[in-house]
C-alpha cells in the first residue's frame, strides 16, 4: 500500500492538469471521449486517487495451483472439487504485481461511463434492481477490460484485468491452502466471516439474493476483500478445460484464443463448494447463452464483476 501511496501522487496532479505536458485537450490528456456535458473532472481525480489507495502490493514467487486436494495433508489424499478442469495441481511462478482490494462498485463504474461518454450500466429491467452505489458493477468481459485500460489511460500505469494465476495467487493469500476468500481462509460462516442472508438482501433494493455491499467483513490476510465470494469475477485468460496439463511455469497467460473467458466465484444462489477459490467457471465474454433460455439471450449482468490489477515494471 505504502509504495502505490507515493507513486500516486504525481499521477493525481497530472490527471487534473488538461493535459500531462501542460497542453493538448481531454482526449489527449485522459483518453474519454465527450459527453455531450461537462464530466465532473474531480469525481475522475477521486477515482483514480481511491483505485491507487486501494492497491494491494502482492509479492511474486511459487505456488501450487489448480485443486490442491491431494498435496494437502488436511483433505487426506482427496480432491476438493468433483470438476477436472482445476486439475492437475501444478507448480506456477509469478512475478510481483498489484490488485485491487475491493471489486469496482457502482459508484466507481458510474464515474467511468459519464467520463467517457458511455451510457451507464443496468438502468433497466430486473437488473436495476440489484444496482446500490456500494456494491460490485455488473458488467461483461469487455466492459470489465474496457474500465481497466481507462484506469491505465489516466494513470499511464499497466492496469489490466489480473490473469487467472494471479487471481488464485492473491486470493489463497500468496498460494497458501486456502479454501476460501475470507479472512480466515476456512470455512464460510454466515455472521462470522461471511454476510447473513439478511445482510445480502439488505444491499440492494431487490431485497433478494445477489450482489452485496464490498467490505462487509474483514479482507483475506494480504488485505483483499471478497475474493471469489460477491459474483463471478472476470479474469483475462481464456478458458481451456484442458489448460493446466500444458500450462507453464512461469507468469501463465491462459490460451492465445477461444470462445469463453475464465470466471472464478460463483453465483449467488450456489453452495458455498462452488464458492471454493479453486473453482473455474467460464462465460462468453458477451455473457451471451450458447442456448436461449425461456427467451433470454445473455446472462444476467448483475452475475459478473470484476477488479483490476497493476503489473510492476520494476520487480525487484
Amino acid at each position: 500500500m505504502e509504495r502505490f501511496y507515493r507513486l500516486s501522487i504525481p499521477i493525481i496532479a497530472c490527471v487534473m492538469m488538461t493535459g500531462c505536458d501542460g497542453s493538448a485537450s481531454k482526449e489527449e490528456a485522459g483518453g474519454y471521449r465527450d459527453a455531450g456535458s461537462p464530466v465532473n473532472q474531480e469525481a475522475v481525480t477521486a477515482l483514480i486517487q481511491n483505485t491507487m489507495d486501494n492497491m494491494i502490493f502482492v509479492e511474486g514467487g511459487n505456488f501450487q495451483m489448480g485443486d490442491f486436494g491431494p498435496i494437502d495433508p488436511k483433505a487426506e489424499g482427496l480432491y476438493y472439487t468433483a470438476d477436472t478442469d482445476d486439475e492437475p495441481v501444478h507448480e506456477v511462478t509469478l512475478d510481483s504485481y498489484s490488485i485491487s482490494a475491493v471489486q469496482v462498485s457502482y459508484a466507481d463504474y458510474d464515474i467511468y461511463t459519464e467520463a467517457t461518454g458511455l451510457p451507464k450500466i443496468n438502468v433497466e429491467g430486473r437488473n436495476v434492481e440489484y444496482r446500490a452505489p456500494d456494491v460490485p458493477a455488473g458488467v461483461d468481459w469487455y466492459q470489465a477490460r474496457d474500465y481497466c485500460e481507462w484506469l491505465g489511460e489516466q494513470t499511464r500505469l499497466p492496469f489490466s484485468l489480473p490473469t487467472e494465476a494471479q487471481w488464485e495467487y492473491a486470493a489463497r493469500s500468496r498460494g497458501q491452502f486456502q479454501l476460501y476468500g475470507t479472512f480466515d481462509g476456512k470455512h464460510m460462516n454466515p455472521g462470522v466471516n461471511y454476510p447473513t442472508r439478511d445482510e445480502i438482501k439488505a444491499s440492494t433494493p431487490s431485497g433478494r439474493m445477489g450482489p452485496h455491499t464490498i467490505g462487509l467483513y474483514p479482507s483475506n490476510s494480504i488485505g483483499l476483500y471478497q475474493m471469489g465470494l460477491n459474483g463471478f469475477e472476470w479474469v483475462m485468460d481464456w478458458y481451456d478445460e484442458n489448460y493446466y496439463k500444458r500450462s507453464p511455469k512461469n507468469n501463465p497467460m491462459g490460451p492465445e484464443e477461444g470462445e469463453h473467458k475464465v470466471l472464478r466465484g460463483a453465483a449467488f444462489s450456489e453452495t458455498y463448494r462452488a464458492k471454493l477459490i479453486i473453482s473455474r467457471r467460464h462465460s462468453a465474454p458477451d455473457i451471451s447463452l450458447d442456448k436461449p433460455i425461456a427467451g433470454l439471450t445473455h446472462s444476467p449482468s448483475r452475475l459478473y464483476t470484476f477488479r483490476c490489477s497493476l503489473a510492476h515494471d520494476d520487480q525487484s
